[in-house]
């Protein structure tokens, strides 16, 4: 018999391995994970500057990324200019406030 969509069903190791919450896409690694496992950033002003800040409670308003907390995954964001692309903001985010966050989560 082919696996189908009800196999994970009828099959409870196989259902194991299944995600239990949303699934996200980090923009730096681009590897997806559930979002429990990411970290939110927004891009916010701060002092007439926009920035990219961190929204570890999923609370603050706008348009958000998933990012791993991680510094390789920050760097790599960083390096292909993603975090204004996945915002939609136009120009360069400063992100300090996400690069303490993570450096104090390490």
């Amino acid at each position: 018999m082919l696996g189908g969509a009800g196999d994970a069903a009828t099959n409870p190791e196989r259902s194991s391995s299944v995600p239990h919450g949303p699934i996200r896409t980090c923009v730096g690694c681009r590897e997806r994970a559930e979002r429990s496992d990411l970290l939110r950033v927004v891009a916010a002003e701060v002092d007439g500057k926009w920035c990219v800040v961190p929204d570890p409670g999923h609370k603050l308003y706008g348009r958000g990324a998933s990012l791993h907390p991680v510094p390789g995954c920050l760097e790599l964001a960083e390096r292909r200019r993603a975090f204004p692309r996945a915002l939609r903001r136009g120009g360069p985010l400063d992100a300090v406030q996400v690069h303490e966050f993570v450096a104090a989560k390490s």
